[in-house]
């Protein structure tokens, strides 16, 4: 079987933080041998709460994107796999539904309410109740309506972390054990 994970970092929130490293060295665990970390810029500012500026943004990258991931042929992959963060979830949703890659799975770390434009199939996400990018109420009624599991976390911030030290630990393990679980039973 022919794997391939993709990671779509946010604009501030790049491959190499937590969230991304760890999922990618489990990835990588699990026999995903191929892998990609996205790479795009955008550097026009504070984009949130601005509808103009966030879709400069989210053209800007998924533009980059594209460009970065043009030379793969997906069909040669059985087993794709989409993690994703912030707006990078945006980008990989909408990758995956102007590509026809109904296959692809995804992870959605702190989703935006943009990303369920293009809902995945497979898919599965994390919202912290404090994320200012996000209104978490919203966030849950979307995973809901498009059967998405979602796992929220009291009191988390855009980054899923809290004031607490040893309680964003203990979240990130959390977080990176779902993610285990969801690359090792979900079974398209």
């Amino acid at each position: 079987m022919s794997k391939i994970a993709v990671f779509f970092p946010g604009i501030g929130y790049h491959c190499d933080k937590p969230l991304l490293y760890y999922s990618r060295s489990i990835a990588r665990g699990l026999g995903y041998e191929n892998a990609r970390n996205v790479s795009y810029t955008y550097n026009a500012g504070n984009i949130r709460g601005n509808e103009q500026k966030m879709k400069e943004a989210y053209e800007a990258l998924f533009s980059q994107a594209e460009t970065e991931l043009a030379d793969i042929t997906w069909q040669d992959y059985n087993d794709v796999l989409f993690i994703s963060k912030s707006i990078g979830t945006i980008i990989a949703a909408s990758y995956a539904a102007k590509y026809g890659l109904k296959h692809a799975r995804h992870i959605l770390y702190t989703p935006l309410a943009q990303t369920y434009l293009f809902p995945p199939d497979h898919a599965v996400s994390f919202i912290g109740t404090a994320d200012p990018w996000s209104d978490t109420a919203e966030i849950i009624r979307l995973s809901d309506e498009n059967h998405i599991p979602i796992t929220v976390y009291e009191g988390c911030n855009h980054s899923l972390e809290c004031s607490d030290t040893i309680r964003n630990i203990e979240n990130l393990r959390d977080i990176m054990q779902r993610t285990m679980d969801f690359c090792k039973l979900y079974r398209i």
